[in-house]
């Protein structure tokens, strides 16, 4: 189930507080390339075949055996094999740079699976026991290569206890794919019925800034036979373990931005056991996953298929692998995930096709969602300033029940029933706009588009900004002190002083004006390690909101406001008024409330005469 951390659930509650108090106030296979080259490549490699498939003796790792490492690249990976168990020894990402090489300014590929580090291993059950493949030193023609206009197929065979493995890779022209068929020539040593095993231990690489945080976003992902997706770790800097109730399709180590990953193309793993750990004395990783793997051994007879992924949390390149690969990409609860998916997202990528600057990128979002949302705006500030024209009837009111908060809230709504006017009416157009905010709250933290991006003095919107800094941390605020978050604190002070001088005084025993203050302080601290990103669209989406609403302001006539709402009175008086259900239910809680505080009263007298 998913987890979330303690500044995350305060961000929550803290977005869904803020905006109750602004309301209180308003396809085929792939073929080897066709090419001489590949002929002559693939047919030593089908002789080599034959020739140990006569072999007597199996051909076991030693050093005697050199091991042989050769790379194949495309337009995304450069991948290093192995005949060392016919393995991957290394995936880099050709287009993206850890953080420590971005900050040195070095431009070399991200390593995102380091085989010295981790590794990906198979037990094949046979009637003597079980083979390791990694004890196995295979053979293989292939050579260093880049992929051309057709997929690369990377071959290696070897002789065994279990007979003839045939394990080979295909990596197309572009993406993040690595396609795995491994196959036994004679399945007749395969013992029936026993369960092959598929072992990957993993190190998730140190590849972005925040250490802490990154380990909270690194988890193990899972999803089982009745496309019931699980997360492992998901919030967590602990250790966690957990096995699968149902056969697995496929399983991911999840990191912020970046995701490896094994699919099961045609089959099911019958059997899954997860393990997650945090090296807490290891800085250079950022935790240690484990996943054992059990499918069906008698698979491999006809050859069992499995997809890697190694690469970016993007949607795009998540979809295109698949088996609902995509739900890796964490894009926040049921209730905001279909606007990420269908909205941000989408648009996003769209600004992004024409717009280089990522920080002006944001702002053309932002301006793009508020014109979307101008009309509930103005609906709100319509409902406000209904409001603001009672403000004079409302303070006679007090001045004439007095101390007693539960009358004056009485007299209020039979003011409002009398006028026309609704308390929800100004607080349904921003509960509509509530789902937008929380939306980017999810997804700036999981974007990769503005990793390693910059704008002003941020050479990185997928991290914190940090003019301000010292070595050491201080409760609550750690390390730094974000400048877009400051701007942002004052921006949304602005807006909570501008929002308060519009707005009448509201019956009440609490000062909500006041109280309204100290919500932008509290979101300092707690947006104080987001991605600068984050920050900035909501110090825009602020600026934007108030000139919003000063623009509106100039539409508004309260004269003519005050003239319907008086004319709604003498209606009121003069003809029958249909029932308002939320203003009886109002009334009535009211009611009930100041029967039980006289009954109250009534107790204490009743109690101090005896």
């Amino acid at each position: 189930m998913e987890k979330l951390d303690k500044n995350t659930i305060i961000g929550l509650i803290l977005l869904f507080v803020l905006f109750g108090v602004y309301t209180y106030f308003e396809s085929s296979k792939p073929q080897p390339a066709n090419t001489e080259a590949s002929k002559k490549n693939n047919a030593p490699a089908q002789e080599t075949l034959k020739k140990i498939a006569t072999a007597q003796n199996a051909t076991a790792i030693s050093d005697s055996v050199p091991e042989k490492t050769f790379k194949v690249e495309n337009k995304d990976l450069i991948v290093t094999f192995s005949t060392k168990g016919a393995s991957i020894r290394k995936v880099e990402l050709k287009n993206y740079s850890s953080y420590s090489a971005f900050k040195s300014d070095k431009k070399e590929p991200m390593v995102i699976f380091d085989g010295t580090r981790s590794g990906i291993n198979y037990q094949i059950p046979v009637t003597s026991g079980s083979v390791d493949l990694s004890g196995l030193a295979f053979n293989t023609n292939n050579t260093d290569a880049t992929v051309g206009a057709n997929p690369s197929i990377v071959t290696f065979t070897a002789n065994s206890p279990a007979g003839v493995i045939e394990k080979t890779y295909t990596i197309k022209t572009s993406g993040f794919e690595i396609i795995q068929k491994l196959k036994m020539v004679d399945a007749s040593k395969l013992k029936s019925g026993a369960p092959a095993q598929l072992v990957w231990s993993h190190n998730y690489e140190l590849t972005e800034n925040d250490l802490s945080e990154n380990r909270k976003s690194a988890q193990i992902n899972y999803f089982d036979k009745e496309e019931n997706f699980e997360d492992i770790g998901l919030g967590s800097a602990g250790n966690e373990d957990e096995d699968a109730e149902l056969p697995v399709k496929w399983m991911s180590f999840k990191q912020k931005y970046f995701t490896s990953g094994v699919i099961a193309e045609k089959m099911f793993f019958d059997k899954a056991k997860f393990l997650l750990e945090t090296p807490e004395k290891d800085s250079s990783i950022v935790k240690t996953g484990k996943a054992t793997l059990d499918f069906a051994g008698n698979e491999l007879a006809k050859g069992v298929e499995l997809k890697y992924y190694f690469g970016p949390n993007d949607l795009n390149n998540l979809k295109a692998a698949g088996n609902d690969f995509q739900k890796n990409l964490y894009l926040g609860y049921d209730i905001v995930k279909p606007i990420n998916r269908y909205i941000f997202v989408p648009l996003f990528n769209w600004v992004e096709s024409f717009v280089s600057n990522y920080g002006l990128l944001i702002i053309i979002v932002v301006l793009i969602i508020k014109l979307v949302l101008t009309p509930l705006i103005y609906k709100s500030y319509v409902s406000s300033a209904k409001m603001r024209v009672l403000g004079p009837e409302i303070n006679a009111i007090k001045e004439r029940v007095g101390d007693d908060a539960m009358k004056v809230q009485q007299e209020t709504m039979k003011l409002y029933q009398q006028v026309g006017v609704s308390p929800l009416s100004g607080c349904v157009p921003l509960l509509l706009q509530m789902p937008i905010l929380m939306s980017v709250f999810f997804l700036f933290p999981n974007m990769t588009m503005f990793r390693q991006k910059g704008f002003l003095w941020a050479s990185d919107l997928s991290t914190y900004d940090a003019p301000i800094s010292w070595s050491y941390n201080l409760p609550i605020i750690g390390n730094h002190i974000s400048l877009f978050v400051v701007l942002m604190t004052i921006s949304s002070l602005a807006f909570t002083y501008y929002n308060n001088q519009v707005t009448p005084d509201q019956p009440g025993p609490i000062d909500m004006k006041k109280m309204s203050y100290f919500f932008p302080i509290i979101f300092f601290f707690v947006l104080n390690s987001f991605p600068a990103a984050l920050s900035f669209y909501y110090l825009v989406s602020n600026v934007v909101t108030i000139g919003q609403q000063l623009a509106v302001r100039k539409f508004i006539d309260e004269d003519k406001i005050l003239a319907i709402l008086e004319k709604n009175r003498k209606n009121f008086q003069s003809k029958p008024q249909k029932k308002n259900k939320f203003g009886d239910f109002l009334q009535k809680q009211l009611q009930a409330s100041e029967e039980m505080k006289k009954k109250s009263e009534e107790l204490k007298k009743t109690g101090k005469k005896k």
